[in-house]
């Protein structure tokens, strides 16, 4: 039987697990969604237990599915949502809160006040990010604020605390190994990407105890190996990287000016820099996109907050579609939107706005507005967010891609493609396989253990070219900037 390497693509709203030859092709999967915790508006939450639960029996159904075991499996590869942040006991491995997703708005007053009292800067220059409650740092600070005893613990080295890889590592390792990789690292806000160490400074001003925080590896490394009671054999964990930074891997972007975006549960646009990290002027985040051996790689990222969320939005909350895939027949049914402009704002803007007060809206709706104009809208608007991050990383970096290659599980409607070529104007490339994210993390372990080589190997591509005038592209960029604006600061203005 073929060796395999096995991919863990832990997301927001699901567990995949994925088989792939070290050839790159993929021979089996497995997914489980689970809950989404909503405690309060603008709240979310996940149970880490669940999360783990989900990922394992993700990754034993994967196996069943092609008759393999243990043995048919040379290493595994770790992707997941980042800035996700987890408490647990370090000897029982017990959470003492619910995971608080990258998603959650808690902490907004929080950052607003390190803004106020001028962080801004300082934080930026050591971290590459902006102050927003996205990150990591102020969901570790709220969790140790509100559970009794937990800062006095967390000082006692009595707790843990990681982002999601950190958490399965951990639980995969039978409790033995608490660590994370540079690109996880960085999206937390007390890393310093230049020195490659969690922040003194950055942990004294958040009021966390260095003995909280996990050791910090390069992306391709042997982190430690599986459990025995797993699977009945340790496998060696040898490639570890947060989603977007393995889908940038994935899509082979390895060399500067390569860009990709993925339309997940988010949209996120990264673009790599190469060796040296590169400041934005216009609302986009520095990342570590990946660390091997001792070189390190960084990237331009713009974020979308809720981009495949809001067709899940349209099937779970509305009832509007039997299935996420029904979006594209649908939304066919209309030449297009109408005017109707949907904002899809439930956790805030990401790029360029950076507010997380503003909240969701649909504005141009009429007697005559149909299912059909709605979810096209809602498919426009994942563009319409894409195409302004596109707009500030060529300000940035001075030039335009050649094009835009693109992944993720949205990434399978054409409609949504042709719609996104048509406001960029550019190029857009979807590969035959669109689970580049796993596919990443699968070609960091594999990198790690000699079984995979540089360039990656990728099967051939669809291309959608742009068919609309420049009029009618800057017409519908208008109308869009305009319900966007009147959606920001809307939580704080409503209190």
């Amino acid at each position: 039987m073929s060796k395999y390497i096995l991919a863990l693509d832990q997301g927001t709203t699901s567990s995949r697990a994925i088989l792939f030859s070290p050839y790159g092709d993929l021979a089996s999967s497995a997914s489980y969604e689970f809950e989404q915790i909503f405690p309060k508006s603008g709240w979310v939450e996940h149970n880490p237990q669940e999360i783990f639960g989900s990922q394992l029996r993700a990754m034993r159904k994967a196996l069943e599915k092609v008759g393999a075991t243990a043995d048919d499996i040379l290493t595994v590869g770790i992707t997941n949502q980042r800035e996700t942040t987890i408490v647990w006991e370090r000897d029982t491995g017990n959470p003492i809160y619910n995971a608080i997703v990258w998603q959650c708005r808690r902490t907004a007053a929080f950052c607003d006040e390190l803004v106020e009292n001028g962080y801004t800067e300082v934080i930026r220059e050591k971290t590459g990010l902006l102050i927003d409650a996205y990150f990591s740092a102020s969901k570790l600070k709220w969790i140790l604020d509100h559970v009794s005893g937990a800062r006095e613990r967390a000082v006692r080295g009595e707790l843990c605390f990681g982002t999601v890889d950190t958490w399965l590592l951990y639980n995969l390792t039978g409790g033995k190994v608490h660590a994370t990789d540079y690109s996880n690292a960085s999206r937390t806000m007390l890393f310093n990407i230049h020195t490659l160490t969690w922040d003194e400074e950055l942990l004294k001003l958040f009021d966390i105890p260095l003995a909280v925080m996990p050791t910090v590896l390069p992306s391709a490394h042997r982190f430690g190996f599986t459990d025995k009671k797993l699977l009945g054999k340790e496998i060696p964990i040898s490639g570890i990287a947060g989603d977007q930074q393995a889908a940038l891997f994935g899509q082979n972007c390895q060399k500067p000016g390569d860009v990709k975006n993925t339309y997940g549960t988010g949209g996120f646009l990264l673009m790599n820099t190469g060796n040296t990290p590169v400041t934005s002027q216009n609302g986009l985040l520095t990342s570590i996109a990946w660390g091997i051996g001792k070189e390190v790689t960084y990237a331009l990222e713009g974020s979308v907050f809720i981009c495949g969320a809001a067709i899940q939005w349209l099937r779970d909350s509305m009832g509007l579609l039997a299935s996420s895939a029904e979006s594209e027949e649908i939304a066919m049914r209309v030449k297009d939107t109408e005017g109707v402009c949907f904002v899809p704002a439930f956790v805030g803007l990401g790029t360029p706005y950076w507010d997380p007060y503003a909240r969701g809206a649909i504005f141009g709706i009429t007697r005559g507005t149909t299912k059909a104009h709605i979810v096209r809208a809602v498919l426009e608007a994942m563009c319409f967010q894409t195409a302004d991050v596109v707009r500030v990383m060529q300000k940035d970096a001075g030039q335009t891609p050649l094009a835009l290659r693109v992944d993720g599980g949205a990434s399978a409607n054409d409609l949504l493609l042709q719609m996104q070529a048509d406001l960029l104007n550019l190029p857009i490339r979807r590969p035959a396989c669109i689970e580049t994210t796993a596919f990443g993390a699968a070609s960091l372990a594999g990198l790690c253990e000699g079984c995979i080589e540089l360039p990656l190997q990728r099967a051939s591509v669809t291309e959608f070219l742009p068919q609309i005038s420049e009029e009618e592209r800057e017409a519908k960029l208008a109308l869009w900037h305009k319900a966007a604006e009147r959606t920001l600061g809307w939580a704080k203005e409503n209190e």
